[in-house]
């Protein structure tokens, strides 16, 4: 019965070291100190449609097509994705920290937890923290965001956030757990105006990328698309 225990144990113990092995530890912040006051990242209460394309990918499986985000700021979100060659497909319905997941299990799948979906579409939401620590480089501004024991998220205890900000615009956030970046999401914008978000699963191996096609203003939306089944 010991020698099982110890076995058990042993397995417990490589599979945690094989699993943190696998995350990327968080390197210090750099740059100057400054006020941990970071820009307002919200959304805009001008309901707007932005139409995209998407990819996934995991050990097991990929996927491809187009979709739309309808947008209602303060914290209303609605995302349609829609497989490629006409196949079926899934939406999901955010609301402040509620998202419902309906459908098909693919999206529930591939998309990224509640904080970092907001932060996908440019709204800084995440959970309440003990401490800030920010530094500034050039024009980029990041902050580290936990319980930080003085220090950045390097030294916190369990889990922190990394946000980045270019300018006013949300460009990054991180999970970091236990020092180690377990999540990670970043915002482009190329020189079209156009945005790219990419999202990674660091220890799940799973990416999702999102490249906007298109961005247009409407009158409204019909009460029906934030309803939950």
């Amino acid at each position: 019965m010991r020698v099982a225990r110890w076995s058990v144990w042993l397995g417990l113990v490589a599979g945690t070291a094989a699993s943190a092995a696998c995350t990327p530890a968080a390197r210090p912040l750099r740059g100057v100190p400054v006020p941990s006051v970071l820009p307002t990242a919200s959304l805009s209460n001008t309901p707007t449609v932005l139409r995209f394309t998407w990819s996934y990918k995991d050990e097991t499986f990929e996927a491809a097509g187009e979709g739309a985000v309808r947008v209602h700021g303060p914290e209303r979100a609605r995302l349609d994705f829609f497989l490629r060659n006409g196949m079926a497909g899934g939406y999901a319905i955010l609301i402040g920290d509620t998202l419902t997941v309906p459908g098909i299990d693919l999206v529930k799948r591939m998309l990224p937890p509640v904080p970092l979906l907001w932060a996908s579409l440019g709204r800084l939401a995440l959970p309440p923290t003990a401490d800030t620590v920010a530094r500034q480089v050039g024009d980029t501004l990041m902050a580290d965001l936990g319980a930080l024991r003085g220090g950045d998220a390097t030294r916190a205890d369990g889990r922190a956030w990394r946000v980045g900000f270019v300018g006013a615009r949300l460009a990054t956030v991180d999970r970091i757990e236990d020092g180690r970046v377990s999540e990670r999401l970043e915002r482009r914008r190329a020189t079209d105006g156009r945005t790219t978000v990419a999202y990674e699963h660091v220890r799940g191996k799973r990416r999702l990328q999102i490249s906007v096609t298109d961005s247009s203003i409407v009158e409204g939306f019909d009460d029906a698309i934030w309803r939950r089944p």
